[in-house]
């Protein structure tokens, strides 16, 4: 009976960080409509080419970006402090999408450790509309799980 409890104790520990990668405390509805600010630069299209939301060409496809590194997209054009970001580590998650969408030149000035400028010039105003962003991408990440 101990071994079997010992078992479940173990595997729930090893199964929880895995199942709280994928959850968001923002809410995903919410996020949806915020997105709106988001589109005129940034698109939402899936692996098989099915464009969740239609936008802009001017930043990168965000489809997939709750399981990416910064500067992650191949073929898209970033910034060199973007880049320097994600070859310092810089990996997205809740806490760090939330602080690099409210100041993002600074944010990634601070991962890298570079001067440069980011091209993100758009700056989500509340933690509550980065966090119900977050949500967003993460239920269209996981089809629809947030």
């Amino acid at each position: 009976m101990t071994l079997r409890i010992a078992t479940a104790i173990a595997a729930t520990a090893v199964a929880l960080p895995a199942f709280a990668e994928t959850q968001a405390s923002g809410d995903a509805a919410a996020g949806e409509t915020a997105f709106n600010m988001c589109r005129a630069c940034h698109k939402i299209v899936d692996d098989e080419g099915n464009a969740i939301v239609n936008g802009g060409p001017v930043g990168p496809n965000l489809y997939g970006v709750t399981e990416r590194g910064a500067g992650g997209v191949e073929d898209f054009a970033y910034s060199d402090v973007m880049m320097a970001a994600g070859e310092a580590g810089l990996e997205w998650t809740e806490e760090t999408f939330v602080a690099y969408v409210q100041a993002p030149t600074k944010y990634l000035q601070e991962q890298s450790g570079e001067s440069g400028r980011g091209k993100m010039t758009y700056k989500v105003r509340s933690e509550e509309d980065a966090k119900d962003l977050w949500a967003y991408l993460v239920s269209v990440d996981s089809g629809g799980d947030s």
